[in-house]
């Protein structure tokens, strides 16, 4: 089966269980647990012989390695050795140490290195196009299942983290479940025996809020091999509780999707694989392929009512209803006798419901998170809105994801005229040579309350790259995307990419 006709046939939003070997596609320096290990042993004494010796008093008859009981030993011995060297080539380690003692935070010498060594994002070059089509991707992504101590999962789709604890408290949608630890929480990284013994016991009330989400939702494996024990304990889990030889479970087999990495594959073939669990095969599907893309924007065009982020909302909106919140509730009279079809939540403030859920600043708030999702459903309300012709408001970035916008030519043509506008009579006094909008801050000789013209003419005439812009205005903070200055900015920008 192509992975296009896979996926159309989800009616939920898909689950992503991510691995290592995600990061490894994506970002330069990273490590698999057998390197990160080494890289530690090496850092300290110099070379990998150390490493070498306390893996092989770890490796069993059977050639399997617990590198749980490897992390267990070399911790022991990174601590001691930092302990005895205060100020070697490790002294910010020590520092950092140190002052969480002071804090009254107790930490691992050797968990902080590891926090260090795994926290650089620097991506690899030429894998943008695939990036942009994941960021399309994650509206319709429910929540992220992950065992990466990294940030870059966060980086990518703006989800909120759950690290421990926060897992079972939690709202499940727009999340990422982060099952052994993060960088940002030195103390929750799971990586020793005793790390994994903890987990273990914790671990019952973590697999029963996940387990709802196995069930009811498409799940998809990605940087995981066929083999991997991580993949074994999700389907434990799940057939802990489901017959296997039941319409439930066969349910639940269809909604599962291994991707794994086959290099410069560019199959979109869906096959059928076997697992051996609690000693009966379980079919599942796998895709083996390179093209990582392909499977992005067919996730990315999933055509479901409603958007994961929507959900969130409203199921946050529900916990504070459970919770004895202040939220008003209206229902309309009648409402069992509406078709299900014919129904409509509304959450939001008065202001923000009379105009359909988005207003107009709220759509500039978000352009670039709409843009990168390729969202047109949000763009189409557009439509039940009303645009000023005193109005800033970039329309051509928006008009090339979605082909439903009502006058278009006429927005399109209000943006036009107030750029054209102001830069004729308000920037064309303020020339320079700058090629960078850092520089223009620093220049002391243009006034503060003229470096907005500035800016806006250096790229007017192409004398500031559209990329430094792009950056500059995703660095805006949210409460200061309300001024003229940044939709002015904005609709230039928007009109010289898009047009």
């Amino acid at each position: 089966m192509h992975i296009r006709d896979f996926i159309a046939n989800f009616n939920n939003h898909p689950v992503l269980f991510i691995g290592s070997g995600f990061s490894f596609r994506y970002l330069k320096n990273t490590y698999t647990w057998n390197a990160l290990l080494s890289k530690v042993c090496e850092d300290l004494w110099g070379s990998d012989e150390k490493y070498l010796d306390i893996k092989a008093r770890c490796t069993q008859p059977n050639g399997y390695c617990p590198f749980e009981q490897v992390a267990t030993e070399i911790e022991t011995e990174f601590n001691s050795a930092l302990e005895r060297d205060r100020n070697g080539i490790f002294k910010e380690i020590n520092d950092t140490f140190y002052e969480s003692m002071r804090n009254g935070v107790t930490l691992s010498r050797f968990k902080i290195y590891i926090a260090k060594l795994v926290g650089d994002l620097t991506l690899k070059e030429g894998l943008e196009e695939e990036l942009n089509e994941l960021k399309r991707a994650r509206k319709n992504i429910g929540s992220i299942i992950t065992t990466n101590y990294d940030q870059f999962i966060e980086k990518v789709f703006e989800f909120n983290p759950l690290v421990g604890n926060d897992i079972l408290l939690s709202n499940p949608y727009g999340s990422i479940y982060k099952i052994h630890g993060c960088v940002t929480d030195i103390s929750k990284i799971i990586i020793t025996t005793d790390d994994y013994k903890k987990f273990n016991e914790q671990y019952e009330l973590i697999r029963a809020q996940m387990l709802s989400i196995f069930i009811h939702n498409p799940i998809i494996f990605l940087g995981y091999g066929i083999g991997d024990e991580n993949i074994q304990q999700v389907l434990k889990t799940i057939f802990s509780y489901i017959p296997l030889n039941t319409p439930e479970a066969e349910k639940i087999r269809q909604n599962f999707l291994l991707v794994e990495y086959d290099c410069g594959s560019t199959n979109h073939e869906i096959t059928d694989h076997d697992i051996v669990v609690k000693n009966s095969n379980i079919r599942i599907n796998k895709l083996k392929t390179d093209d990582y893309c392909e499977l992005y924007k067919h996730l990315a065009n999933i055509n479901l009512p409603i958007s994961a982020m929507d959900v969130r909302k409203v199921q946050s909106i529900v916990k504070e209803i459970y919770a004895g919140g202040s939220i008003k509730v209206m229902i309309t009279e009648n409402i069992d006798e509406l078709k299900n079809s014919d129904r409509i939540l509304a959450i939001g403030s008065d202001r923000t419901l009379k105009y359909q859920y988005l207003t107009i600043p709220e759509m500039i708030q978000n352009y670039f998170t709409i843009i990168e999702e390729a969202n047109s459903s949000l763009i189409s309300l557009v439509n039940k809105q009303s645009i000023s012709d005193a109005q800033y408001f970039p329309i051509y970035g928006f008009s090339k994801i979605c082909q439903q916008i009502d006058n278009v030519d006429h927005l399109k043509s209000i943006q036009t005229k107030n750029l054209a506008n102001f830069i004729r009579n308000k920037c064309n006094e303020r020339k320079h040579s700058h090629t960078s909008i850092l520089d223009i801050n620093k220049d002391d000789t243009i006034a503060e309350s003229y470096k907005h013209r500035a800016i806006m003419y250096g790229v007017s005439i192409g004398q500031i790259s559209l990329d430094e812009v792009e950056k500059f205005l995703k660095n805006v903070p949210s409460e200061m995307r309300k001024e003229s200055d940044y939709r002015r900015l904005l609709c230039l920008f928007d009109k010289k990419k898009y047009q």
